[in-house]
């Protein structure tokens, strides 16, 4: 009975649950398909030094789509808040809400994970082809099809699936029945206890691997500032709504003062909502984080080494690190745009209050670069604390390489991502019909 609800739920709640869908999706289509190319680089001794790069693409991949997955059930879910508490106001116990989300979300990624398998092969074609021709791999690596990366993929499907699932359901039992009859837009509680205690834990344990980082050899350096880099995003985003909060009000005043009225909207509706604007600023932090973590660090290393990339070389890491890029740029444009949407009826009543279709424009503009802005700040500082212990680890000095325009095009990717998502999503209630019962 719970399936067959859960289906009937999913079918009815396409567009809402498209974004989990595609964040599954490529997850599993990253995670298969560098482990078909591991695979295939495995039978070839002179691909050894591949391997490595390869296994921390895909580790990356993994990583975030934990992030993502997380990130879109949870905006799922507040959408939907309503609907949980009309069903629980008709008699749904807590316990059956956990189990309907749960399967809702088993429905989703069992589907999405079968697609992502499909789509392994071609990815990991396309990704020898790129090795090949970036000289990375010169003779090219051979993709067979073996079992274990579509098993392994299937697997990381459904475990970064349900656990997201999990959390969004407590979420969802904390609706009460009388929920159905809130309006308020503002957060009841900015930082929940258990979040609080995991985004310290992990900050912290990321200050330990920031400590042992100058002391150990320069082949373990690198990896374990990827791993410092991924634990202080477990505990940024965990206590990022703190943050956002405290960014919101410094951005927001900028905003402010260079468009009164729309800059003043969308920083309030950042200091308001710090925990929605966090899901939207997430990917971007990981984005940023990962991305110059691992683009920096090789260039870092080469420096220390002496070794200059030219021509196909120079394009290696960027080609490695591309997909997890791409995969985090699409999650930017779902995440504005399932927020942007679920503030459809707010749009419309500021229209109904007399604020022209120019001046939302404008705020929505203006709230998508406060929030893409902050990611940046955040993630920036991650990759730096990262990359200054990587730098000390392998020059004795706290410094490391990096290329502006590398970083000017991540940054400007993602604002892209996020203004596009967040004009589309809000172009129906810009522009459709007011509130019922208002003027005009």
């Amino acid at each position: 009975m719970t399936l067959v609800l859960a289906w009937s739920n999913v079918r009815a709640n396409r567009t809402s649950l498209a974004a989990t869908f595609v964040a599954v999706l490529l997850a599993v289509t990253l995670v298969g398909g560098s482990g078909l190319v591991v695979a295939g680089a495995g039978t070839r001794d002179e691909l050894n030094g591949v391997m490595g790069l390869l296994v921390l693409s895909a580790v990356v991949s993994g990583f975030v789509s934990v992030f993502v997955v997380a990130g879109m059930l949870s905006l799922h879910v507040l959408r939907q808040r309503r609907t949980w508490a009309l069903l629980r106001s008709v008699g749904m116990t807590p316990r059956q809400v956990r189990r309907l989300i749960t399967a809702e979300a088993l429905v989703v990624g069992v589907l999405a994970s079968a697609a992502g398998c499909a789509l392994a092969v071609p990815y990991a074609a396309l990704m020898s082809a790129l090795m090949r021709m970036t000289g990375l791999a010169p003779g090219g690596i051979p993709v067979g099809i073996t079992a274990v990366p579509f098993v392994l993929a299937s697997v990381v499907g459904v475990a970064v699936t349900l656990p997201a699932a999990r959390v969004a359901a407590r979420k969802a039992v904390r609706v009460g029945p009388l929920e159905v009859l809130r309006e308020s837009a503002a957060q009841r509680r900015l930082l929940p206890w258990p979040r609080a205690v995991i985004g310290v834990v992990a900050l912290a344990g990321g200050g330990v691997l920031l400590w042992l980082i100058p002391g150990l050899q320069p082949k373990n350096a690198a990896p374990t500032a990827l791993g410092a880099t991924m634990a202080l995003c477990v505990g940024a985003s965990a206590l990022g709504p703190v943050a956002l909060r405290m960014l919101g009000l410094l951005l927001g005043a900028v905003a402010a003062r260079l468009d009164p009225g729309a800059g003043m909207l969308a920083g309030s509706s950042v200091v308001t909502q710090p925990r929605r604007a966090m899901s939207a600023a997430s990917p971007v932090m990981l984005t940023v984080a990962l991305a110059c973590t691992f683009l920096f660090a090789v260039a870092t290393s080469d420096a220390a080494a002496g070794v200059t990339r030219t021509g196909e070389a120079a394009w290696a890491a960027p080609v490695l690190v591309g997909s997890a890029v791409v995969y985090t740029v699409i999650s930017v444009l779902n995440a504005t745009a399932m927020t942007m949407d679920e503030r459809a009826d707010e749009i419309r009543l500021l229209r109904t209050v007399g604020i022209g279709p120019s001046q939302l424009v404008r705020m929505v503009c203006w709230e998508t670069l406060i929030v893409t802005t902050a990611g940046t700040l955040l993630g920036t500082g991650i990759a730096a604390a990262s990359l200054t212990a990587l730098g000390t680890a392998l020059t004795g000095e706290p410094w490391f390489a990096y290329s502006l325009p590398q970083y000017a095009g991540l940054v400007a990717v993602c604002a892209v991502s996020g203004l596009a998502g967040g004009l589309v999503s809000t172009r129906g209630a810009r522009r459709g019909a007011l509130l019922a019962g208002s003027p005009g």
